[in-house]
């Protein structure tokens, strides 16, 4: 119930926002702009969240960045799925923990690893992995297949690492904290905090509630921002002219088309008459 009120909450904004005229921005801020697609592109009918299938379709348009959730199989796998169950998309009433790899992938092949993911998409598009949880008991284990896995890639250059609690950063802890982004729901002034004293990448949350005191404060700090979720070419283009580093959005192949739009309209209007 709680969920459903917040996501009519959103999309209410979502409609507002797309109304509401905007300027089109300069060519430079156009290039810096970066989509990133949340949990790909899917409709979880079709094409399923967190897939590599959902992957393909927002890198085959283009889009920078691609996010994704680690949780850990019983026999401590990290895998993308971002419910505890797989309920939700695969219809199984089955927690993912209480599956070794093996069962998972024989129950449900389209789960994939994060090695698969590393492997795929490592240095091509750059990840935004988002931790939903680790075990206490087993951290040395989870945080040493991490290290393996993720061992090829440069931190902050080819991904980050999200949370919405940041002492989930323990079990990536081997990282340097400016690859560390934390995400807020309502706890912005909090996070804010954490991240400017602990010298992390910046902060994350929805476009309407990070504001832009907030803004200014990371930015003047060399920190960096990532909001979400615009739908619209017009909520698009207010937070590309409030220059924040990221736009995280579960329409980001239709941003990525809106945004290469504008920028050939850009470099169209540059160029001099033949």
């Amino acid at each position: 119930m709680k969920q459903s009120l917040q996501n009519l909450a959103m999309n209410t904004v979502d409609q507002v926002m797309a109304l509401v005229p905007r300027a089109v921005p300069d060519e430079a801020a156009l290039r810096k702009c970066k989509i990133v697609s949340h949990r790909g592109e899917h409709d979880n009918r079709k094409t399923k969240e967190n897939t590599l299938s959902a992957f393909d379709k927002a890198r085959a348009a283009g889009v920078y960045g691609l996010e994704c959730d680690i949780r850990w199989t019983r026999d401590h796998v990290p895998v993308i799925c971002h419910d505890a169950t797989l309920a939700r998309v695969f219809e199984l009433p089955m927690e993912v923990a209480e599956l070794t790899f093996s069962q998972l992938r024989e129950r449900v092949p389209e789960v994939p690893s994060l090695a698969e993911v590393v492997q795929r998409y490592g240095g091509d598009a750059h990840l935004m992995l988002e931790i939903k949880v680790f075990s206490a008991q087993h951290l040395q284990d989870q945080r040493a297949s991490l290290q393996t896995i993720l061992g090829d890639l440069q931190p902050a250059a080819d991904f980050h690492m999200l949370a919405l609690d940041p002492a989930l950063f323990t079990v990536v802890d081997f990282l340097p904290p400016y690859c560390f982004l934390p995400v807020a729901q309502m706890n912005f002034a909090v996070l804010s905090e954490i991240s400017l004293q602990r010298g992390y990448a910046g902060l994350a949350g929805h476009y309407l509630l990070l504001n832009e005191r907030m803004r200014r404060r990371h930015h003047r700090a060399g920190q960096w921002i990532g909001t979400g979720f615009p739908r619209s070419r017009n909520a698009m283009l207010r937070e590309i002219a409030r220059d924040v580093e990221w736009i995280f959005s579960n329409d980001a192949v239709q941003l990525q088309h809106e945004l290469d739009a504008l920028r050939r309209a850009r470099i169209s209007i540059r160029r001099p008459m033949q």
